[in-house]
């Protein structure tokens, strides 16, 4: 597959992405844990991947400190 940025060659990998609200005030947030399969250009470094569907409205949940969207209040991992 060809990078969208620089049109170098693309690998494709599996992965663990643990993601983090930003603030100090949400240092006790929980976690939103993910293992997509991520795409990262040999040539210039670029990577992505796809948030699952289900991680979605943990990603949109909000909280007292945040700036986050307000959205479904879903379980903790």
């Amino acid at each position: 597959m060809q990078c969208r940025y620089c049109r170098g060659n693309q690998k494709e990998f599996a992965s663990e992405v643990c993601i983090h609200f930003s603030g100090i005030d949400n240092h006790e947030e929980p976690h939103v844990f993910e293992f997509p399969k991520i795409l990262v250009c040999l040539q210039c470094g670029l990577a992505s991947f796809k948030v699952s569907e289900s991680s979605l409205p943990l990603l949109g949940d909000t909280s007292p400190h945040s700036n986050r969207t307000p959205g479904a209040t879903a379980a903790r991992r």
